[in-house]
């Protein structure tokens, strides 16, 4: 079975399973129409941004998120179309995603620097971020992220299995359709930018799949070790899990965050003592 669309199953059966709401979870009327968020404030902490995958809720957390909540700021959100976040008819490319995100995330009083964490797609919107708002990201941490490649070459769809490309194309609901179709496009702007340098880059890769071999399995595989050349200097750890990291090895991705945010904090101070010298 094509990676993508096993991944997107897997996201999709967990969804269905009717996952328990995260801690502090609320609505709000933004931008006009409603918004489904969790947000935990921690005073003189870097505020921890989770994006989620392709069909993906901010439930998908749930093993994360109240344990980075203890003692950081923490935000999760369902994107336009999710859960009960009302749909909308801006281009679900990552242009909009995330300046829609930025807005959302001072609209509720949490100022940048970010430290910015993204599973799946989530991890290609996190990328866009890092490229075009540098100075407003403290480090990334990217969850078995999509390539900015990732549907093109032999990853493309017209290369999956005619079966595959009409059961995903079937269980994709309209906002996951918009979001899909602009992928590619998202990931060729992305690369239009310089990559961020200077910022803690930790990168968590799913090794399970690097045991399987066909086309579509070696692309995908290939793209995944690509992403650390596309990020100078970051860290990848291979993660003896599937692609749905963290609900499989959610300890794993705890503790990336938790060294992301000792790296973030590191390097401020270091910063401002650097300045102080001058």
């Amino acid at each position: 079975m094509n990676i993508y669309l096993r991944s997107f199953l897997l996201i999709l059966l967990a969804v269905l399973s009717g996952c328990a709401s995260l801690p502090h979870t609320t609505t709000q009327r933004f931008n006009s129409h409603e918004v489904e968020y969790a947000k935990a404030e921690v005073d003189g902490t870097t505020p921890v941004v989770f994006e989620n995958g392709l069909g993906g809720r901010m439930d998908y957390w749930k093993e994360v998120f109240p344990s980075i909540a203890k003692d950081n700021t923490a935000f999760a959100y369902n994107r336009p179309g999710y859960g009960d976040s009302e749909a909308t008819d801006t281009t679900r490319d990552g242009e909009h995603v995330v300046d829609e995100l930025r807005e959302h995330l001072r609209h509720n009083g949490l100022q940048p620097p970010y430290i910015l964490v993204g599973h799946s797609l989530g991890g290609l919107y996190m990328q866009y971020f890092i490229r075009r708002y540098p100075d407003e990201v403290a480090a990334l941490v990217l969850v078995d992220s999509t390539h900015p490649n990732q549907f093109k070459g032999k990853g493309a769809m017209e290369n999956w299995p005619s079966w595959g490309r009409l059961l995903f194309k079937a269980w994709l609901s309209n906002t996951e359709k918009n979001e899909f179709a602009e992928i590619s496009a998202t990931g060729e702007a992305l690369l239009a930018m310089p990559p961020a340098t200077g910022i803690p880059v930790i990168i968590l890769s799913a090794k399970e799949p690097l045991r399987e071999h066909s086309e579509l399995a070696d692309d995908a595989n290939e793209k995944r070790k690509d992403l650390l050349r596309l990020h100078p200097g970051a860290e990848q750890r291979w993660i003896d899990s599937g692609h749905g990291i963290p609900r499989e090895k959610p300890d794993a991705v705890i503790s990336a965050i938790r060294d992301a945010i000792r790296l973030a904090n590191t390097q401020a101070t270091t910063q401002k003592n650097g300045l102080h010298l001058h």
